[in-house]
């Protein structure tokens, strides 16, 4: 089912709790926290290290798994899939950017981004191949589809990691972190990328410590001591990069 068959939030989270034990003590990461996203939205989760962020879209991903509460995404209850169910979800319902790329090193940035495509049994192997290549194309990598991640810049790596997510054309988009290790310019353009993603249809959930990146994004929610103290939406201001910088190669 797909976001435009769903008429409630296409993430709903409710009352989520999680806690990790550390050392024999129980810490608590997330304390009752609920969140809705509708389709479309742009929402940016911004908050010192440590107050939760990454855990709340690991519960939203379902890489992690509350302690209490439940998770609805895409009309899935994902506290309750099992861990084949969400591996088949995962695939083809959402894509997942990472801070540190996570490209397999030892196949080129076109076979990382085929990838997903033959573990989902997506497309024939020839529209696998055109289709990655014309999503790296997209982001300006097609002269680069051929080689190994450690031939290329990590601004390279990071896009070819975008599009990688993107391969089986999931409804719903989030990132970690994902300009990290990024400098200023290549963030910038990073982040006109997921407005582009967004302007196209796609939802798009970023976790970002950068607040001059956050302030081009419609919504942010905001997270201290593992809650949500402060959701706000607004007319953000048109993204654009630095002085003289494009969105190219």
């Amino acid at each position: 089912m797909w976001p435009s068959e769903i008429s409630e939030p296409i993430i709903d989270l409710r009352d989520v709790v999680k806690r990790f034990t550390v050392g024999g003590s129980e810490i608590e990461i997330l304390k009752t926290v609920s969140l809705q996203v509708n389709a479309g939205e742009f929402v940016a989760i911004i908050g010192p290290s440590g107050s939760g962020k990454s855990t709340m879209l690991n519960m939203i991903t379902g890489i992690d798994r509350p302690t209490a509460g439940k998770v609805m995404v895409l009309g899935q209850p994902v506290h309750k899939l099992s861990e084949n169910g969400l591996a088949r979800w995962r695939g083809e319902a959402v894509g997942i950017i990472f801070q540190f790329f996570q490209l397999l090193p030892a196949l080129t940035l076109l076979k990382n981004v085929i990838l997903p495509m033959d573990l989902a049994g997506k497309y024939s192997a020839r529209q696998r191949r055109a289709r990655a290549l014309e999503l790296l194309d997209m982001v300006g990598l097609a002269d680069q589809a051929h080689k190994l991640p450690s031939m290329v810049s990590g601004g390279q790596q990071q896009r070819a990691a975008i599009v990688r997510a993107l391969a089986n054309d999931p409804p719903l988009i989030v990132a970690d972190e994902p300009t990290g290790n990024l400098d200023q310019a290549t963030a910038h353009r990073i982040f006109d990328l997921f407005h582009q993603f967004v302007a196209d249809g796609k939802t798009m959930v970023v976790v970002t410590h950068d607040k001059e990146l956050a302030t081009a994004v419609p919504r942010k929610i905001e997270i201290a001591d593992g809650e949500i103290v402060a959701d706000y939406t607004e007319q953000a201001a048109k993204h654009t990069l630095p002085a003289g910088q494009t969105v190219a190669p």
